[in-house]
């Protein structure tokens, strides 16, 4: 009598790789708003002054190295968006069974969203708080011809299309460096997730 041995069904998932995939990206587009927050309670302002010259004329300039805090705060965001993404990376590993090119897929979306959503988040709590200057409107007169304005910080290094875009990506980049480097080092064609790459030969005959 011949017999077939089934596959091992230890460790297999109830959850489908749909399932997973949103679960990723839903996480991280939720963890965009406290990191948002976060960065706006970290990043330094910007202090400048508006002087009226004897001629009528309105001038912005920033007062000693104030013009640092532009390049910083974006530099901040970057850095958090980063240290998520190496983070979320890692967890994501974590989950055996889902292991594989869809949740890469997963995890950079997810990232992106993060980012978007934390510079979305980050410039409004900013501006809400300090406001925005506007240099014609500014109260100056012959008598009070300086006036002291606190500015918010940046959430990107510039407005341009590629600035932001980059400033976006490079975390994505970033988590698919990270999740690559285990994948790298694992033998196994299915990353080492469950059921288990050992299969009993289907076609052996088992003799009783």
């Amino acid at each position: 009598m011949t017999e077939q041995a089934a596959p091992l069904q230890a460790g297999v998932s109830r959850t489908s790789r749909r399932r997973a995939a949103g679960t990723v990206v839903a996480g991280l587009l939720l963890s965009g708003v406290p990191l948002g927050a976060l960065w706006a309670w970290m990043a330094p302002a910007v202090h400048g002054v508006v002087v009226l010259t004897r001629q009528g004329d309105r001038v912005q300039d920033y007062l000693g190295a104030e013009p640092q805090h532009f390049f910083v705060a974006a530099a901040l965001l970057l850095g958090l968006l980063s240290a998520v993404a190496v983070v979320a990376a890692a967890l994501v590993w974590q989950w055996r069974p889902h292991r594989g090119p869809g949740m890469v897929v997963a995890l950079g979306a997810g990232v992106l969203g993060a980012g978007s959503v934390a510079a979305a988040v980050g410039a409004l709590l900013v501006h809400v708080h300090y406001g925005t200057v506007h240099v014609g409107s500014a109260p100056v007169t012959h008598d009070h011809p300086v006036y002291y304005f606190t500015e918010a910080p940046p959430v990107f290094f510039g407005h341009s299309p590629l600035q932001i875009a980059c400033t976006l990506l490079l975390p994505v980049a970033g988590a698919a460096l990270a999740y690559a480097a285990p994948v790298a080092t694992t033998a196994r064609d299915d990353l080492g997730g469950y059921p288990g790459a050992v299969i009993a030969d289907a076609g052996a005959p088992s003799v009783r």
